[in-house]
């Protein structure tokens, strides 16, 4: 019996971990948020002060890391026992996610860890190349996305509501940065899957894409 499961890709700040944590619940099903695994890592090459060039070093600690993800109407993280949740959507985490997501040792590491999460009744995977690589046979694929002006001013928000001071423009500029590198790396680039459901989410609510996401089962 084939697993069911329905990537969801697409850049940063495009709503893919809101919108798949609510697809995921409807639909009873388990939830993988791959970024999860690659800014997790990064938090730990920042804390053990990894030469983030020496690709060796950072896929040893690939290998050494204990992660736990337990997801109910929010995710929480888990490393090494220690929550590390708040410490995950960090400008300084997502910006060494992505360097080191390019080295494709380290992609190899982390490649079957993500496989595991495909168990009945089926899975959700929320990432940037769920569809492309990690489970390329995949029934249903969405690519989730929105212009870089509103994830930037989505990602200002919610730093704002967080008592967290925060510049637009720079936050903004970060995220198109961080687009050019995850488009242009070598290994599994953002991209978008031949048989996937292209849905810009910019002028959208959130519970429009979430219906738009469950249609693509029907």
């Amino acid at each position: 019996m084939t697993i069911p499961v329905l990537t969801i890709d697409g850049p940063s700040g495009a709503g893919k971990g809101t919108v798949s944590r609510a697809v995921a619940k409807t639909l009873g099903w388990n939830y993988l948020d791959s970024g999860s695994i690659y800014r997790s890592l990064a938090i730990t090459a920042i804390d053990k002060q990894i030469d983030l060039t020496d690709q060796e070093a950072v896929t040893q600690v690939a290998k050494e890391m204990q992660l736990a993800f337990e997801c109910n109407d929010t995710l929480t993280v888990k490393l090494g026992g220690v929550d590390i949740t708040e410490r995950l959507p960090t400008e300084e985490t997502g910006a060494v996610a992505s360097k080191i997501a390019a080295y494709p040792q380290v992609r190899a590491v982390l490649l079957q860890k993500q496989k595991d999460f495909r168990q009945l009744p089926g899975l959700v995977a929320d990432g940037r190349d769920m569809g492309t690589v990690v489970f390329s046979d995949a029934e249903f694929k969405v690519y989730l996305t929105a212009s870089a002006e509103e994830r930037g001013l989505r990602r200002f928000k919610q730093l704002k509501e967080k008592g967290i001071d925060a510049n637009l423009d720079q936050i903004t500029r970060e995220i198109e940065l961080r687009d050019q590198r995850d488009s242009e790396r070598k290994a599994a680039p953002l991209t978008v899957a031949e048989d996937a459901l292209y849905l810009d989410s910019s002028a959208l609510s959130i519970d429009e894409v979430i219906n738009k996401v469950l249609a693509v089962l029907d």
